[in-house]
Order: structure tokens, then sequence, then C-alpha cells
């Protein structure tokens, strides 16, 4: 309560809740700890104590061991008392999980990205609640205090063609194409980065990525990996002309956080292809007559 904390923090600990993938379970939360102790005391077990938990520098030994005391002269039941508040807190929490997920499966839009027209048709309580539990989904870092309110105003109030973003630690949110889209922060090229790749073996790109061939022993031989620079072009198949990549990048659906990440093929100055995303007819052609194909592992799944 003293922290600001909403009802979520209000219910204190719980003895049981999600944990990642798994389930953390604390079955003796309810137990005291003279029980606990007069239990092992009786059966001659062994147990640690933290040194930590006798000092007053950390809040919570403060309130422990300074202020719950002189709350119980004024109050005997103050302990029972909030614990009963934490209680009832903790009632609600599950209720307004609920109903989150509930919001949450309504906002769903491609790829666990949010839906935007419908975000926005909720109150901002609701918003509030959906975002920080889409985030968690996401795996990304809790969003701070601030977080909810400047993606209500950035990135909600921003126009439909803007890319607004809002970062926190290594994460980010980002508004593209009427959608939210969470991925964390991508480590970047090293500048002017190459390599010659033979298609024997997966290819570590810088950024923790990788680059593989299918269906094929190798290339005829080595081609070029290296880093977009921009106004690149790549001739497509069917066409007799080139076209240029960041359209083309654009026409597939390649998000723009992605664009400089993709890793491009390249022989005699030309591009052969963009990641798995965007293929050049000639190397088209000879993935085609091997029954080969290029796959692209992006360094962060993306929304």
């Amino acid at each position: 309560a003293l922290r600001g904390a909403g009802v979520d923090g209000l219910a204190a600990m719980q003895a049981e809740r999600s944990f990642g993938t798994n389930i953390l379970w604390r079955p003796l939360l309810q137990v005291a700890r003279s029980a606990l102790e007069t239990y092992a005391s009786q059966h001659q077990l062994q147990w640690i104590e933290d040194p930590s938990n006798g000092s007053a520098d950390f809040d919570r030994n403060f309130l422990r061991l300074q202020v719950l005391p002189l709350l119980r002269q004024r109050w005997p039941h103050a302990a029972a008392a909030m614990a009963r508040s934490a209680e009832l807190a903790a009632q609600a929490v599950a209720l307004l999980h609920e109903d989150d997920a509930g919001l949450l499966q309504r906002c769903q839009g491609t790829e666990n990205a949010l839906l935007l027209s419908e975000l926005e048709q909720l109150a901002t309580s609701q918003q509030s609640r959906v975002l920080r539990l889409w985030a968690k989904q996401q795996g990304l870092p809790a969003l701070p205090a601030n977080g909810v309110q400047a993606i209500q105003q950035q990135l909600l109030a921003a126009g439909h063609d803007q890319q607004a973003e809002f970062r926190w630690q290594q994460a980010r949110i980002v508004r593209w194409r009427d959608q939210l889209h969470a991925t964390a922060v991508i480590k970047p090229w090293p500048e002017g980065w190459t390599r010659h790749w033979d298609g024997t073996q997966p290819v570590d790109l810088p950024d923790g990525g990788k680059l593989l061939l299918h269906g094929a022993k190798a290339f005829d031989e080595p081609l070029q990996l290296r880093q977009r620079h921009g106004g690149e072009r790549i001739q497509l198949p069917g066409r007799s002309h080139s076209h240029q990549l960041k359209h083309c990048l654009q026409q597939v659906g390649v998000p723009p956080w992605l664009r400089a990440q993709m890793p491009l093929l390249c022989a005699d100055g030309k591009v052969l292809a963009a990641a798995d995303r965007v293929i050049s007819a000639p190397l088209q052609a000879w993935l085609q007559a091997r029954g080969a194909s290029l796959q692209w592992l992006p360094p962060d799944p993306v929304n």
C-alpha cells in the first residue's frame, strides 16, 4: 500500500501463482513462524537463518520489526485484519484476472498483436490491465508505472500511418498497421559486417538470428552475407526489371524494426535474397530446381 500498489499488490503474496510456464507453490505460507520453529525443534531439523531478516535497514523488516509491534499495541488484531484485507483483495484479483483474460482475447490481433480498434473501445482502467497482462504473456518485463499512460497517450493517439513506440528496459511496444506489437530490443549489427556463406551449415548472424539452407548441400559458390544499407534493388521472379527492396519488404509485411536486421544474400554486387522473405528470380530458379529453400530465424520472436 505504501508503494501505491493496485489491488494485485494489496493481495500480497499468494500460496500459488504462475511462474513462467510453471507454478510457484508456497504450501507453508499460512503456517505461523512459531509453529514451524516448534515443529523443526521437536523433530531435530536444522534450518538456516537469513541474517538480513534482523536488520531494519530494509523496508520490509522495518515494518515487521518496528511498525507492526506499534500497531498491535493500539490494535491487537491488526495483523489478522490486514491478512483479511489481503484475502479479500486476492478474491477481487481472481475475478479481475478472469475479466482481463476475456478482454485480451477480444483485443487479440494477428500473431499475438493487439487490435487498436478493440483496445480503444475499452475504459482506461481496462486498457491498463489488458496491456499489463499482454506484456506479461509476451515474456516482457513488467510495464513501469508510467508505461501504460505513455502507451495510451503516445501510441493509441498516434496516426494510423505512424510508427510510434514505447521502450523500457530491453523491451518495446510498437504501433504498426493499426496494431500494437511487442518485441525485445534487438542487438544492432556491427558496422560493415559481412561474411561469405556456402550454405553447408547454418550461419549465425550478429544479432542472434540464423540463416539456413534446406534441401541442398551447398550453393554452387559462396554468397556474400551483409546487412541492408538502403537503396538496394532486386529482380523478382516473372519481372523483367528490378524493384526497390524497401517496397518489396513492405508488401510482404516485414515489420519495420526487423528490416534493418534482415541478412542480404548477394553475388557480384546484386541482391539475391532478403533472408527468406524476398527472393530474386535467379536464386528462386536455383532453389526450385533442387527442391531447396532458405529459412531465416529472426533474433527475437516478433508479433
